[in-house]
């Protein structure tokens, strides 16, 4: 073979490469556009254009730990509210709770909004139905509705506040490690691990905790009324069962969701108001799932 002929057999193999990655790259890209495709068609129809035309019951999901940073957030919990109270068809609110609590700064954001809005639709019952729990924050927002309904094995309660904090002073005593924390301020450093209890310091952040807890009574107290039995344990931050919390005024009764909006509100029709992640937001978290399994997949054959 002549060096002409080999340099021409290497230039056609050259593009015959960079033709099948052109058709590779093809196949992938219409795969990724009839994979959207595929998706955007089989979404699941929340049905909520067509039921907003008929009476219902409008769903919030109150689901997870409570915080700025979750999706239990007071910005989306109150977006959901508002188009539930607003919507002329929707004749009352179901809260379907399963949170052990979180922030009480969005706790209560999102039981104040609650409060709010039964003020300015007065015709709209809100009904807090737990199933798993609703301790702490959970309970907190719970209190809002006109009534509350929980599983007879359902854990409710926990009226009280936590601010967990570790010392680490002996430790590191044991093991020769200085404290060179620098602060410009009295209590700036207050309640460090590194360094000794200050009784000043802790009896100043207790005092921040019972004022905390104080709130939290108070809206209970609100919400709950003369239901609640004159009982010393409610508010020391101990939980019940729903069996249990029926005896003591912290819930109305015994019932699931389903039952909540059957059998006490008289319709079943429920329409989810609960804000949810973008369609293409839920796309790119699908897509991102699917390459990683694929990726995992790939690695795990290649490497047997």
């Amino acid at each position: 073979m002549t060096e002409n002929e080999l340099m021409r057999d290497i230039f056609k193999d050259h593009i015959k490469e960079q033709r099948a990655k052109r058709r590779w790259g093809i196949f992938f890209k219409g795969a990724f556009l009839a994979y959207l495709a595929v998706l955007f068609f089989m979404a699941p129809d929340t049905g909520i254009t067509k039921l907003h035309k008929a009476a219902h019951v409008g769903l919030i999901d109150i689901n997870g730990v409570i915080g700025a940073d979750s999706p239990v957030n007071a910005d989306s919990i109150v977006q959901g509210l508002r188009q539930a109270f607003e919507a002329e068809k929707a004749q009352a609110i179901l809260l379907r709770i399963n949170s052990p609590g979180g922030s009480p700064v969005e706790s209560g954001l999102i039981h104040d909004e609650i409060v709010r809005l039964r003020q300015k639709y007065p015709d709209k019952k809100v009904y807090a139905a737990v199933t798993d729990m609703a301790a702490s924050g959970g309970y907190y927002i719970a209190v809002a509705a006109d009534q509350i309904y929980a599983d007879k094995a359902s854990i409710v309660g926990s009226i009280g506040v936590i601010a967990p904090v570790m010392g680490f002073t002996e430790l590191m005593n044991k093991i020769g490690v200085d404290r060179r924390t620098l602060t410009s301020g009295k209590y700036k450093a207050m309640y460090d691990p590194t360094a000794p209890v200050n009784p000043e310091e802790a009896a100043w952040l207790q005092a921040i905790l019972d004022n905390v807890h104080q709130q939290f009574i108070a809206v209970v107290k609100a919400g709950r009324g003369d239901r609640l039995a004159k009982d010393p344990n409610i508010f020391t931050g101990l939980m019940w069962t729903g069996e249990q919390a029926v005896k003591i005024g912290v819930i109305d009764g015994l019932g699931s969701p389903g039952y909540v909006t059957r059998e006490i509100i008289g319709n079943d029709v429920v329409v989810d108001y609960t804000p949810h992640p973008a369609f293409f937001d839920q796309i790119a978290q699908r897509f991102g799932i699917m390459a990683q399994n694929s990726m995992q997949s790939f690695l795990t054959l290649n490497l047997k």
